[in-house]
């Protein structure tokens, strides 16, 4: 792991932030927007909120952009509220569909979390980069827990299934399945380190440690880095236990021999593995076992490109040192063919550190040298393998080996004879009848006889490896109680075309997904059971058995293994045959589909769970027999090496050369005897082993963990996808899903459910304490929800999919709710707080006032000065002040006396404290005088057991001693050994001397052999010569039977084509016994010849009765045709209908603005009424102010006045809200309109994107003649340089013939004429069958409609390939046509050296060439018109198949809800049986509690009566409580009186001077108050009068603007209306153009019509000229060299460009003047915006200076906020009409774009009528042409048949001669080999002799290496001792250091507990001799302590002092 990584926080990648999950704003968005899933081909799903619903069709805006669009509402999936986002377990989801799923783990990877869980599975995304969450924290963190306790994660997988395994002892299992590249290895390698770490048997655990951070670069994959630590499986175990070491060194290993490097993925298994590992009882480990699945071995001897073979091939090429190389014979990378690319490098690995490491695992693994060395070699050998090359010989088809060095290399490594090798190879025997035959073998066979041999090998050696791994993870000392199991195994795969591999692997996850639907509900149904749910058992893994049968099932009928392994029994099987009998078989199964199309290149397709999957059964028989050379397999198992030997040891249960070869049924049925029960096919074998996979899994608990990968490039960060879908739904997560929705998938605990949702149902639980499912109950019932959809059960409620959300909006929809009410009772709250204000600041304003005025009177009056001077001298009006004063003196002395109480409680409690602490502290110093006295105690045993350490410690170094002399001794034997171990090697050097001899031997004896050899090579090359003759007429004979394949090619009937093969053998056979014969069968020969030919007519036939019919539905569908124009005719009127509507509606929006003029008008009036109100009003309060100073009777009048105006502030108040009722209608009615117009506008929207789309349709067609031309001039210029070629030719010809002119002159025009008819002919008929394949698909699909442009591009790509391919084959059939016509060319120069008039032919044939060249023009326009209607139908046939599949979906859903209806329905019925019992039990109980109630209600009678006599008891109490209380207050009054008694006698003493001066004071002080109000008053007129102007001016100002306002929009709207009349007139004049574009449409339809049938008679004539078409499709080259006006085509082409261009430009100047228009509209758009601006600058100023003018005026704010809601107002409709703007702006540009599209439909329709007149005059031509040249032909055929008979009867009379000759030279030949297998068995015979001793001297090299072992083991011994006892006294010397250092630590704290006990003894002593109160004087402070006090006090002291010290 990078350095970066080790900074970063693990819990960032597996813990979620729920602050960002729990936003309520989050919240509040998915509730106001009604979000949901659209489908997206860019990013799968996309959010969108819904606008509106149109039957089957909603309207949907996007989330991201805003766009809007049409989604049908089987698309739509619903969103999860965002309390579901990032959720852990994705069961938990409310809505469970594929958008949720995706979106969910979208957000998870985005965030770094890669594990998430999804019911039982974990899906893990390959995050490729280093994750800090793989250290050993992590293990410990979640070692213990239980899986709902942490966040998903590996380990968490890991925990829950070993604590399982310990607490249920069960066994456990964990199925890691994924792609390649998605990172189940590395997960299986975590699981294993998470076990070894937890259940490691080694007692120093404690110790040992995985290193977190530093990987070792044992994985060999660069760019994937799925994991942190890919070496914890190799970590440095130095301190961990055996077992788990070896347990995580077995994985480099095999991944070192099983992974290689793919274009996915740089560490890819490449096989299947389920490693079992064995537990004890207490959960440690005790062995392990491994089992292998399906390796790939073919991958040994080829790669694709930029792959890799196995890692251990570059790891031994790149590692092995000189001694290695040398003894395996290795070469460089570049010299080995089976590495296809070479050496490929792995980024950031090293092959020979790789090498190193698998040999150390090796090692630690306890391999022998001998076996690593063992295996190394076949790994070299496999190489070799690929180094023999074979060459075809010159006369014959036998195979030779021309270099045999990589023979001799093979042989050395795997201990073979090179001969016998060579002879097995190139000549095995096999076995026909009772006999054994030799059988020369073709390079082809040879080669595939080599490259399955090195696979077996590989193969074999890898189980073998596997094997030995086992044999050494088991321990049979400790055997294991219970086992965890892990599965990596291949993800389903669906490729293009998938083979036998596919087939396997995809019938493997069929099972193990059937074994998750099946355990996944089991579980359901134990949680329903245990909370007590009503439930009926449903076992999905059922619905996987049919695809399960198909595939597996033996008999009844077969499935498809069976068939496999039936057909492999058969000697004449093919694969066509096989499959021939699979659709036979299983053509009616419900899973199984035959292919579509005959093109198909699919032979057969099986609907499995995750999808269809079309299969190719190329090569299934090979594959699943998997044959080899049993001569070469019986060689390596008498190989002189052992470890070969045992590799093959099975030889007998290979399948052999002959049982492939199956020359006749009495071989087959010899070897099917013999064989029978030892033949083993590789899909029985498979078969068995997944079996017992699948029976272990059964018996265990299954844990399953899912992997994806996100992208194709490994990078990190990104997930495309449709790619993690299509792996969501292969891996059956998916699957697990739709098993999810069937039952209840969410469920909550009561508590929980209470506490969410109790806010939906308020009164439904009564107050106080009730049970959680009592509460859910009642909330439920008052929620009303549908029984169907929730179950309630003992713990929790559950509920189906979806409800939880329903709930979830209910709940928002009333949280909202409920703020807006809070929210609109505390405004309320705030306004009538705010009133309150304001009615008192009146009221004071009226008594400030009042006072005033009574003040003006009384001042001048006599007796109020008087009484003024007077008051203050009585002591009476003082009264109340003292009596204030004395109050608060009295709450001042209480307040003093609560303190002083307070303190003295404080002071009490921590008094206590005090003596609580002494107490403890006694106590400690008890406990530490013990603890002393037993620290002097250990103190003493310390010193003892020092000493005896002292004593162990001499005898340890005594022995030390002894051990080093030992060691000496052992040295110095170590010594003569070495001696010894020289001696044995001079030994073994005399024997290798020997041994050389021997080998030179050798060597002239195999020179010997090579003479041998030589002669018999000669022998062969006068054979060879012999046979030249014999070669020719195999040659004709070759070709007769081609001749007969092709003819029973045409015949389908299997048994048809067996009588025949049987006929012609027995014919054959007889005609090399006698002539006569001969000639007899090649007549019948002749005769069934016809018979089929007359077949094939009855054929054609049949062909023209179908074209007929085909034909009578293209008149079908052309009707359907012409309703579909009629409907589109019908739309257009449906359209100019709206365009009225549209038109009425704007005519009512006028009516409707001049409503709200009129309106605006009647507001202004009545607001300059309020305005003359509001002056009479003030002026009314400036009269009353004035007229303050006059009589009562004044005042009363100027309330009435008030009243008056009160009144009429209601009146205006009352009309206010009137006219805004009134208004608030106006606006819903323009609402209204505007609504119905918007939806006006959508439609016409719609239309024009129907527009739009024929349009694109157009401009493809366009592209397509443009790509078209193009490929023309390239066949042209093709076709130019062959004419060139070809005329080059001629003139040679010319040259040669010169001389031979006379005599062959009439044969040579014979020959032309025939040549020149054959060409045109041929090309005519190919042109015939184009048309009738195109005519039978038109027929099939004329009535389909277009649909989406990105489909059709889509659909017409693939068609273009497949004509691509088409293309190509006729250009393979084309070529080979030419070489058999150069090789006629060939022979008829041989013959016909004679030819004269050449000349004179050449220029006829060039006329004749001219003119057919152009007919071949038109015959070339008709195709491409023929390809463009064959490409349209193939389109509609697909938007068939899309539309059957959205059928699909809907059908799907409607059977999910039937189901779910059925499903009600039965609980429906039990829960009223259920009722019916509940009926009788609660009658039962009613019983019951009636006789419980009537005791109740005697107890409750008792009960009351005493309560009353209690009540009586309290009432008495209370009086007299009362009266107490009353006796108080009495006394307190009286106490109050005194004292002011007291204060009054006290005060009048000193008072009665300072009355008067006082008095005088308050008079200055009263008339300075009455100066500032009157100047206040003053101020505030003047701020009246100025606020009153400024609001005349700016009410002026309003009214100015308003008007011009009016005045501008009046203009703008007529200047719309205007264009609009304008653009609709143009609309109209090009619906009219479009309806004369239709009529001249459908007069072409019926032109063609007549074409159509014209054509229909000229195929009956063209079917007779079929017998002719083979030979005639020679001359089709000389043809298509010599077309020559492709030019003109080209011209037209490009005139059509021209004109195309010409009316672009013309639409461009129209876009032009609209673009002009437009800018206008914006330009009167902008001043709008200016003046509207203007308008804001000038509302800003007026409220600036209302807010100046407005501090603290009530009047003036009350005027503010009008103006500002007037503003507001007229913002409003500004903003109104700027929606109007853009609506006219968007209504233009719609109507330029239906424009543009009506000018291209116009040019385009014109185009395909010009093309409909051309193609029918070629047609009519073509007619007149194909009537001449049919009788021509028929004569030309019946001659050629008459030749080819006889030269059949001349080859046939050859063929027999050379039989006679090639039998006696086989006789010759066979005594020749006889004679040379003696003398080899002589040379063999030496040769074993010699092995043998090399045995002996071999045996005792072993037994001397063994010894020397011995010594060395004893040697490692004694130095372990040696180690030990250091160690030992290492720790010893650390022992005693840390007891002395204990002692010194105890004698400190002795002597500090010594000094500490002897300061306390006298503090204490003088503390305790004082007694009662003291004095401390402080400062001249005294304070009383009491003696506890002081001795508390004194102790804490003391402890200071002692810390300190």
């Amino acid at each position: 792991m990078s350095l970066r990584s080790g900074t970063e926080d693990p819990e960032r990648y597996l813990f979620v932030d729920r602050a960002v999950v729990y936003n309520p704003a989050a919240q509040a968005d998915w509730t106001a927007k009604r979000l949901v899933w659209v489908p997206s081909e860019r990013n799968g799903f996309e959010a969108a909120s819904i606008r509106e619903e149109r039957g089957d069709e909603v309207v949907v805006e996007l989330a991201e952009n805003g766009k809007k669009s049409i989604v049908n509402k089987d698309d739509i999936q619903k969103m999860n509220p965002p309390k579901f986002s990032k959720v852990e377990d994705m069961a938990e989801l409310t809505c469970l569909n594929e958008a949720s799923v995706l979106h969910n783990l979208k957000d998870r990877y985005y965030s770094g979390l890669i594990y998430t869980y999804s019911g039982l599975f974990c899906v893990v995304i390959n995050p490729y980069k280093n994750l800090p969450i793989y250290s050993e924290n992590i293990i410990e963190m979640y070692r213990g827990k239980k899986r709902h306790e942490m966040p998903p994660h590996i380990y968490a997988i890991s925990e829950s299934a070993y604590r399982c395994m310990l607490q249920d002892r069960e066994d456990q299992s964990i199925l890691c399945t994924g792609e390649s590249g998605a990172g189940k290895t590395e997960n299986t390698k975590k699981v294993i380190q998470y076990l070894a770490h937890v259940a490691s048997s080694h007692k120093g655990r404690k110790d040992h440690n995985i290193p977190p951070e530093s990987p070792k670069p044992m994985k060999l994959q660069a760019t994937f880095i799925l994991f942190c630590e890919v070496s914890t499986l190799t970590p440095q175990v130095c301190f961990q236990g055996e077992l788990e070491r070896q347990l995580l060194q077995a994985n480099p290993i095999l991944e070192s021999f099983g992974n290689a490097k793919t274009v996915k993925n740089d560490n890819s298994s490449r096989f299947g593995k389920f490693i079992r590992v064995n537990f004890d009882v207490t959960g440690y480990i005790v062995g392990a076992n491994i089992e292998t699945y399906l390796l790939e071995k073919s991958r040994a001897i080829r790669q694709a490109k930029d792959e890799r073979t196995f890692h251990v091939f570059y790891q031994l090429l790149a590692g092995a040192g000189e001694h290695l190389k040398s003894d395996l014979l290795l070469e460089g990378f570049n010299s080995y063919r089976f590495l296809s690319n070479g050496n490929i490098p792995i980024p950031g690995q090293q092959d020979k550190d790789n090498f190193q490491e698998t040999m150390e695992a090796m090692h630690i693994m306890s391999f022998s040298h001998e076996e690593i060395l063992a295996m190394l070699k076949v790994v070299s050998s496999v190489l070799q393998f690929g180094n023999i090359v074979f060459k075809k010989e010159r006369n014959t088809d036998q195979a030779s080996m021309p270099d045999n060095t990589a023979a001799q290399k093979l042989c050395h490594l795997l201990g073979m004879n090179v001969m016998e090798f060579t002879r097995a190879i190139l000549s095995p025997r096999i076995k026909v009848g009772r006999d054994y035959v030799q059988k020369a073998q073709t390079k082809e066979q040879a080669d595939f006889a080599v490259e399955a041999l090195a696979k077996a090998t590989y193969e074999r050696l890898f189980r073998w490896l596997v094997h030995r791994i086992n044999r050494a993870l088991d321990r049979t000392k400790r055997q294991g109680a219970s086992f965890i199991g892990i599965l990596d195994i291949a993800g389903f795969e669906i490729f293009l075309l998938n083979s036998f591999e596919q087939l396997c692997i995809n019938y493997t996850n069929e099972k193990l997904q059937q074994l998750f639907n099946h355990t996944m509900f089991i579980l359901e149904q134990e949680e329903y059971q245990r909370e007590g749910i009503e439930w009926s058992f449903i076992d999905f893994g059922l619905d996987l058995q049919p695809c399960i049968d198909l595939i597996e099932r033996p008999a009844n009928p077969p499935g498809v293994l069976a068939l496999l392994d039936e057909e492999c029994w058969f000697p004449k099987a093919t694969d066509r045959t096989f499959v021939e009998k699979l659709t036979q078989e299983q053509g009616t199964h419900t899973k199984f589909q035959k292919p579509r199309q005959l093109k198909d290149k699919a032979d057969f397709c099986i609907i499995h769970y995750a999808g269809k999957v079309d299969y190719k059964a190329d090569e299934w028989l090979m594959k699943n027999m998997d044959p080899l050379n049993d001569n070469v397999a019986t060689l390596l198992h008498q190989s002189t090496d052992k470890f070969v030997a045992e590799l093959w040891k099975d030889v007998d249960r290979i399948v052999g050369l002959d049982q492939v070869a199956g020359m006749n049924e009495t071989a087959f049925g010899a070897t099917y005897k013999t064989k029978k029960g030892m033949f083993r096919t590789v899909g029985q074998l498979y078969k068995e082993s997944l079996t017992k996979l699948m029976a272990t899994l059964r018996n265990t608990n299954p844990n399953f963990v899912r992997c994806i990968i996100p992208n194709h490039e490994k990078r990190a960060g990104k997930l495309e996808p449709h790619l993690v879908l299509d792996q969501l739904r292969c891996n059956g997560v998916l699957e697990g899903i739709r098993i999810c929705r069937q039952g209840f998938p969410n469920r909550i605990v009561f508590q929980e459910f209470r506490q969410r949702y109790e806010i939906l149902t308020p009164n439904a639980i009564p107050k106080g304490f009730m049970d959680g499912k009592q509460a859910c109950e009642r909330m439920i019932q008052a929620l009303e929800l549908d029984p169907n959809l929730f179950r309630i059960g003992q713990s929790k409620i559950f509920f189906r999919t979806g409800v939880l959300a329903h709930l979830e909006e209910e709940r928002d929809l009333k949280i909202t709710d409920i703020i807006i009410s809070f929210q609109s009772v505390c405004r309320g709250f705030l306004a009538r707080k705010a009133f309150a204000k304001k009615q008192q600041q009146l009221s004071a304003l009226k008594v400030l006032q009042r006072n005033c005025a009574a003040y003006l009177k009384l001042r001048h009056w006599q007796w109020w000065r008087l009484f003024t001077k007077v008051k203050p001298l009585l002591q009476v009006t003082r009264q109340e002040e003292e009596m204030q004063a004395k109050d608060e003196e009295l709450i001042k002395v209480k307040e003093r006396q609560l303190k002083v109480e307070n303190e003295l409680v404080d002071m009490e409690r921590k008094h206590q404290q005090l003596l609580e602490e002494k107490n403890i502290l006694a106590e400690q110093l008890q406990a530490e005088t013990e603890l002393f006295a037993e620290a002097e105690e250990m103190r003493a045993r310390l010193a003892s057991r020092k000493q005896e350490l002292e004593e162990i410690l001499h005898d340890l170094e005594s022995r030390v001693e002894e051990e080093e002399e030992r060691n000496q001794s052992m040295q110095i034997e170590k010594k003569k050994m070495q001696s010894q171990i020289q001696d044995l090697e001079e030994q073994l050097d005399e024997e290798e001397a020997a041994r050389q001899k021997l080998q030179l031997d050798k060597v002239t004896a195999e020179a010997k052999i090579k003479k041998l050899e030589e002669d018999i090579v000669l022998l062969e090359d006068q054979n060879s010569k012999f046979l030249k003759e014999k070669k020719l007429l195999e040659d004709r004979i070759g070709e007769a039977t081609t001749l007969l394949t092709e003819e029973e090619e045409k015949a389908k009937n299997l048994s048809k084509m067996k009588n025949k093969q049987e006929m012609m053998m027995v014919d054959l056979e007889e005609r090399l016994k006698k002539e006569e014969k001969t000639r007899q069968e090649l007549e019948k020969a002749k005769r069934k010849l016809d018979a089929e030919t007359t077949d094939l007519q009855d054929q054609i036939v049949e062909f023209q009765t179908h074209v007929e019919e085909m034909k009578s539905q293209l008149a079908k569908k052309e009707d359907e045709l012409q309703t579909v124009l009629s409907r589109s005719d019908e739309e257009a009127a449906q359209k100019n209908n709206a365009l009225k509507q549209v038109r009425e509606l704007q005519a009512q929006l006028a009516e409707l603005q001049e409503d709200l003029e009129s309106e605006k008008i009647c507001r202004s009036k009545a607001e300059k009424l309020k305005r003359d109100l509001s002056e009479e009003l003030e002026a009314l309060k400036t009269e009353l102010e004035d007229t303050l100073d006059t009589t009562a009777a004044q005042q009363e009048l100027r309330t009435k006045r008030e009243q008056e105006v009160a009144e009429l502030k209601k009146a205006i108040e009352e009309e206010t809200k009137n006219h805004e009722a009134q208004i608030q209608e106006m606006r819903q009615r323009h609402g209204s309109a505007l609504e119905e117009l918007s939806e006006q506008l959508e439609q016409a929207k719609r239309f024009k994107a129907n527009l739009e789309k024929n349009k694109q349709t157009l401009e493809n067609g366009n592209k397509e003649l443009v790509g078209e031309v193009k490929s023309l001039q390239q066949t042209k210029a093709e076709s130019e340089h062959k004419r060139k070629k070809l005329e080059a030719q001629l003139q040679e010809f010319m040259a040669r013939a010169t001389e031979m002119e006379r005599t062959k002159g009439d044969l040579a025009e014979r020959s032309h004429k025939l040549q020149a008819e054959l060409d045109n002919v041929s090309v005519l008929l190919e042109e015939a069958e184009k048309r009738n394949i195109k005519l039978v698909k038109d027929a099939e699909s004329v009535g389909s409609q277009l649909q989406d442009t990105q489909e059709l591009l889509q659909e017409e790509t693939r068609q273009k390939l497949n004509l691509g391919s088409r293309v190509r084959q006729l250009e393979e059939e084309k070529n080979t046509l030419l070489e058999q016509q150069e090789e006629d060319e060939e022979a008829r120069r041989n013959l016909e050296k004679q030819l004269q008039s050449v000349q004179a032919q050449l220029c006829d044939t060039k006329k004749k060439l001219d003119e057919d060249v152009g007919a071949m023009e038109c015959l070339e326009e008709v195709k491409r018109k023929l390809q463009k209607d064959v490409e349209l139908t193939a389109q509609r046939l697909e938007e068939k198949a899309m539309a059957m599949d959205k059928m699909e979906k809907t059908k799907t859903r409607l059977q999910q809800e039937l189901e779910d209806l059925m499903v009600d329905l039965d609980h429906q019925r039990q829960i009223v049986s259920n009722l019916e019992k509940k009926q009788k039990k609660f009658d039962q109980l009613l019983a019951e509690e009636k006789n419980i109630s009537a005791r109740y209600a005697e107890e409750r009678d008792r009960a009351e009566a005493e309560a009353r006599e209690k009540e009586t008891k309290a009432l008495s109490m209370a009086r007299a409580l009362e009266e107490a209380l009353e006796a108080k207050e009495e006394l307190e009054r009286f106490n109050k009186q005194l004292r002011a008694e007291m204060e009054d006698l006290m005060s009048s003493k000193d008072d009665v001077g300072k009355n008067v001066h006082e008095l005088e004071k308050s008079k200055r002080a009263l008339e300075q108050q009455v100066e500032e109000m009157r100047t206040q008053l003053e101020e505030l007129e003047d701020e009246l009068q100025a606020t009153e102007d400024a609001k005349l001016r700016l009410e002026v100002n309003m009214q100015a603007m308003k008007a011009q306002f009016d005045r501008d929009l009046q203009a703008r709207d007529e200047q719309g209306d205007e264009k609009k009349r304008a653009l609709v007139k143009q609309v109209r004049e090009m619906e009219a153009e479009l309806e004369d574009e239709r009529k001249q449409r459908s007069q072409a339809v019926a032109s063609k019509k007549k074409l159509e049938m014209d054509l229909n008679e000229v195929e009956g004539q063209i079917e007779a000229a079929n017998k002719g078409r083979d030979e005639a499709v020679k001359q089709l080259r000389k043809l298509q060299a010599q077309m020559k006006d492709y030019q003109r085509e080209l011209e037209e082409a490009r005139a059509s460009r021209d004109e195309i261009f010409t009316q672009s430009k013309e639409n461009e100047k129209k876009l032009k003047s609209l673009e002009a228009e437009i800018l206008q509209l914006q330009e009167d758009h902008a001043a709008s915006e200016r003046a509207r601006r203007h308008a804001e600058l000038e509302r800003d100023e007026l409220a600036d200076e209302i807010s100046n003018s407005a501090s603290g005026k009530t009047s003036l704010l009350e005027e503010k906020r009008r103006l500002e809601a007037r503003i507001t107002q007229l913002e409003e409709e500004l903003e109104e009409e700027q929606g109007n703007m853009e609506l006219l702006s968007e209504r233009v540009r719609k109507s330029t774009l239906q424009v543009d599209a009506l000018n291209t439909e116009l040019a385009g329709e014109r185009s395909a009528a010009q093309k409909s007149e051309s193609a029918r005059q070629q047609m009519e031509r073509q007619n007149k042409e194909l009537k001449a040249k049919l009788a021509e032909l028929e004569g030309a055929v019946k001659s050629k048949f008459k030749a080819s008979i006889t030269a059949l009867e001349a080859k046939v009379l050859q063929m027999e001669e050379q039989l006679e000759q090639e039998a006696k030279e086989r006789g010759s030949a066979n005594k020749i080999v006889r004679r040379s297998e003696k003398k080899l068995k002589e040379v063999m015979m030496q040769v074993e002799d010699e092995r043998r001793h090399a045995d002996q001297y071999k045996e005792q090299l072993e037994k001397s290496n063994s010894r020397m072992k011995q010594l060395k083991r004893q040697l490692e011994e004694a130095e372990e001792e040696a180690t030990r006892a250091n160690a030992s006294r290492r720790k010893l010397q650390r022992e005693l250091d840390d007891s002395i250092e204990a002692t010194e630590g105890l004698t400190r704290e002795v002597n500090a507990l010594k000094s500490r006990l002897r300061r306390s003894t006298p503090v204490s002593g003088f503390s305790s001799g004082r007694s009662g109160r003291r004095n401390l004087n402080l400062d001249g402070a005294s304070v009383e302590m009491s003696d506890d006090d002081a001795d508390s006090r004194t102790s804490d002291f003391n402890d200071t002092q002692v810390n300190a010290e």
